[in-house]
């Protein structure tokens, strides 16, 4: 089975799954807040393998991670274990210019798509640096807040840099960050190739457990009449 067209293709269905990270720096307080409950019970990078393993079956699964814990490991050996573990790729949401080469190659060789995370102030002339190297998607930040924001997102200016990132690359774009609800997120879901929900549903796992499978439900019937038509 081709990990990168899994991905490439039923780009609506997968899971992310997070690398716990000591300072999550783009995440807010309910992500934080989880990946240290996640440290604290010595949940790092082998409980994470396993979590791809088991999220892996039914859908194709992609890895958040910050760089500090990539290279505490080692690029070539956390791509190694995560590609065994059946993940189709790993984005490093702030992946150091000087080092992309390496994790490119390593991820490559692995056989691991490499989305990136694209800030919206890049101007026009860093997109091609911003966009070198992608695979699988670009991530276009819905809100430049942190994780988790629940304010008012602007549409109209995310329109503007999704229509950026499509005149440098043709690379499919996702969008999440700041997509609280489910009809924000069917407002936003023309705009792009897919949405990715993290906060809402991590809220509910740590506060409310059985609710969790109707959060993440009630977004999916949000976009599901969007993205039936619109597929990559």
């Amino acid at each position: 089975m081709n990990k990168i067209n899994d991905v490439i293709g039923p780009l609506v269905h997968l899971f992310e799954i997070g690398f716990p990270h000591t300072e999550p720096f783009l995440d807010g307080p309910v992500i934080q807040s989880a990946y240290l409950r996640a440290l604290r019970h010595g949940h790092g990078l082998d409980h994470t393998v396993r979590a791809v393993e088991h999220a892996a079956r039914p859908r194709p699964t992609v890895v958040m991670a910050y760089w500090d814990s990539v290279t505490r490991y080692g690029p070539e050996h956390v791509t190694g274990l995560f590609a065994d573990a059946g993940a189709a790729g790993v984005m490093v949401v702030d992946l150091p210019t000087h080092m992309a080469a390496r994790w490119h190659q390593a991820a490559s060789s692995a056989g691991l798509v490499t989305p990136s995370l694209v800030p919206r102030h890049t101007p026009n002339s860093g997109l091609p640096a911003a966009v070198a190297g992608a695979s699988g998607w670009l991530y276009a930040p819905a809100s430049t807040d942190l994780t988790g924001h629940q304010g008012a997102v602007d549409i109209p200016a995310l329109a503007g840099f999704t229509q950026r990132l499509r005149q440098a690359t043709s690379v499919p774009i996702v969008s999440g960050v700041g997509i609280s609800t489910p009809a924000l997120a069917a407002r936003i879901a023309p705009l792009v190739n897919a949405v990715i929900i993290g906060t809402p549903v991590v809220r509910a796992l740590l506060t409310k457990s059985g609710q969790a499978a109707a959060v993440a439900a009630s977004f999916a019937q949000a976009l599901r009449p969007t993205f039936r038509e619109h597929r990559v």
